[in-house]
């Protein structure tokens, strides 16, 4: 049985998405070249099943417990934007491009929890779980993500897989299909090897431009 979060009020933080869009510095178009960068807030298109990735106020009936993760079609759910920040330590400053191989924290805009995945079974296909956990950004070392891609930098036109740092399974959906509450919403899962059904691409967003000094030339890795 699911059951409905009491979680925060989606007003402010769909307030703050709001603003961003007027801050200089930052670009709301999602189409053409460029990298994403640390502190853009965007959707993220699985490849093979069309779905983007999605959360809600709504936790799993099993496992964890914790808020549910799942895919959908629709372009214009706010519900499925997020922010692309660094580990609890940084190592992501605002406007600084996402480098193949960083590892990051993708936290859901609206209610404040981070993708997050754990040794519980998913609910349809059993394979690992992905929720969203924390608050207010603030989560565990389970919510880091490597992003894996080639060349030096995420590419806003390029598909890149995210590989779990903790457990090593890949943020994945294979098609398995809610009822209700959410019916017709897709089940995200981690999965241990990669395949044409962990393939993300970034999609509708905010990118903050890359900053001068991101942009200067630093080839480490």
């Amino acid at each position: 049985m699911w059951s409905a979060g009491r979680g925060r009020a989606a007003g402010p933080a769909l307030l703050g998405l709001l603003l961003a869009i007027s801050v200089p510095g930052s670009c709301a178009v999602k189409t053409g070249a460029g990298v994403v960068t640390c502190g853009s807030v965007l959707k993220l298109l699985n490849t093979q099943h069309r779905v983007r990735l999605h959360s809600h106020d709504i936790k799993y009936g099993s496992g964890s417990g914790q808020q549910s993760v799942t895919g959908v079609e629709a372009s214009d759910d706010a519900n499925s934007y997020w922010r692309i920040r660094g580990g609890s330590e940084g190592g992501c400053p605002r406007g600084s491009p996402v480098r193949c191989g960083q590892a990051v924290r993708l936290t859901h805009v609206l209610t404040g929890k981070n993708l997050h995945t754990h040794h519980f079974p998913s609910p349809l296909s059993h394979n690992q779980e992905v929720s969203a956990f924390g608050e207010d950004g603030e989560g565990d070392d389970l919510d880091l993500w490597t992003v894996r891609c080639s060349g030096q930098h995420w590419e806003r036109e390029a598909a890149v897989r995210f590989q779990h740092v903790g457990t090593s399974v890949f943020l994945s959906v294979t098609g398995e299909q809610y009822g209700s509450p959410i019916r017709g919403q897709l089940e995200v899962h981690g999965m241990p090897s990669a395949n044409t059904h962990n393939r993300w691409k970034a999609m509708e967003g905010i990118f903050i431009k890359p900053s001068v000094e991101a942009s200067a030339g630093h080839d480490e890795l």
